[in-house]
């Protein structure tokens, strides 16, 4: 899992790296600004998405864009609406914080940084972004699934509509023109396998 540390210090950038190696965490991507933050999560037309990022940590302080615009930016897209940011600020009285928050912030960590706190901000975000990939992954195969179904029932109701059947051979007129066994139009349909056998009147 990928962490995005952006700030325009160098020493601030190369800390958050080293108290982050430290706990194990070793894709670290770096932004020296936030408009660099911003192409590097795909955000932009000059735009370069690095591999997938799961956490982003923000300063807030920068030159040209601050972290608070760079926050609404990420915001604003769909794909991103789940994607932690953590903002990492010396601006801790309550309406900065409130401003993070409305910016679209998920959660903030007061500089100078103390470790533990880091690693544990962090590793919450994380879980609750990998919960709300699962959680989405899970929606897609629900919505396939729900697709196949629709199919499925479409299918059945054409079986209980009027069928094509040749007076000679017994083959089976599909909707595209084609003709086919009827045991295989059936099998193809119902999703069954069609065995023959002898009925009683026929056996006589």
């Amino acid at each position: 899992m990928s962490i995005l540390i952006v700030d325009d210090s160098k020493e601030q950038r190369e800390l958050l790296s080293m108290i982050l190696q430290t706990a194990g965490y070793r894709s670290l991507l770096f932004a020296d600004s936030a408009e660099e933050a911003l192409k590097r999560v795909g955000i932009g037309a000059d735009s370069r998405p690095s591999e997938q990022i799961d956490v982003v940590l923000m300063d807030l302080l920068m030159p040209g864009m601050d972290g608070l615009e760079a926050c609404r930016r990420i915001r604003s897209e769909e794909r991103l609406k789940h994607l932690p940011v953590i903002v990492v600020t010396a601006k801790t009285d309550p309406p900065d914080l409130v401003d993070a928050y409305t910016a679209g912030a998920t959660d903030y960590i007061r500089k100078p940084v103390i470790p533990v706190e880091l690693i544990a901000r962090v590793s919450t975000a994380m879980t609750v972004k990998e919960e709300y990939d699962n959680l989405e992954e899970h929606e897609r195969e629900l919505d396939v699934k729900t697709k196949e179904l629709t199919r499925t029932v479409d299918e059945l109701k054409t079986l209980r509509g009027t069928l094509c059947l040749c007076s000679k051979c017994k083959r089976v007129r599909t909707t595209s023109g084609i003709w086919q066994r009827l045991e295989d139009y059936l099998e193809e349909k119902l999703n069954a396998k069609i065995t023959s056998a002898v009925c009683n009147r026929c056996g006589k």
